[in-house]
């Protein structure tokens, strides 16, 4: 069977705009993040909710970008999508860190298993991911076995964080980048993913 999930990556914040490090961090959209996700809605970047699970991290951002979107829809939250957690660094730029002994040690390991304090490590974030979307996955697979005799496509749209995305991009087609950062779509946007039998086969980014 055919199938697809939408990852959206939630819109533009003030975090973003200030490039702070942020994940856990529980902020909203900026006045701008709001106009740019209506913009692309208008513009029909976003595919059509008809019949679609919908489903986000619970964070703001994301309950907000969906609801630009889509409108107030009923949808789950899977919490275990959340962004990383940056612990004492978080809401804090690099000009803010790049003093102290703990944030240059974090920022110079090239292994992905150091972690901030207070926060997780990037390794342990890509598993954490990796398990959640398993989870997506499972959710997503009871939506075709009830799809199966009705000829109609199972569609899954998780609005989500840009880190969230690239470690699943990472993890679906592994090796295709450097290193899994850059994955990362742009605020509002994200990528399609195309599955057959519950295996992703596919991709397309919007």
């Amino acid at each position: 069977m055919k199938s697809r999930i939408c990852l959206i990556r939630h819109s533009i914040t003030e975090a973003n705009q200030k490039m702070l490090y942020y994940g856990y961090a529980d902020i909203p959209l900026a006045a701008e993040g709001e106009t740019l996700v209506k913009q692309l809605a208008a513009d029909g970047v976003y595919p059509d909710a008809e019949g679609a699970d919908l489903y986000t991290t619970g964070m703001l951002r994301t309950e907000q970008t969906l609801a630009l979107i889509y409108g107030e829809r009923e949808h789950e939250v899977i919490d275990s999508l959340r962004e990383m957690n940056f612990g004492s660094f978080e809401m804090k730029s690099h000009a803010e860190l790049k003093t102290q002994e703990a944030y240059q040690i974090w920022h110079a390991d090239q292994t992905g298993t150091l972690e901030p304090p207070e926060g997780e490590s990037i390794v342990g974030f890509a598993q954490r991911i990796i398990g959640g979307f398993e989870e997506l996955k499972k959710k997503h697979a009871l939506r075709e076995l009830a799809l199966r005799h009705h000829e109609q496509e199972a569609v899954s749209i998780m609005v989500c964080h840009g880190g969230t995305i690239a470690a699943i991009l990472d993890h679906c087609f592994p090796g295709q980048k450097k290193i899994f950062y850059e994955w990362i779509p742009d605020p509002g946007h994200g990528y399609m993913l195309y599955l057959e039998d519950g295996v992703v086969v596919r991709q397309e980014q919007f």
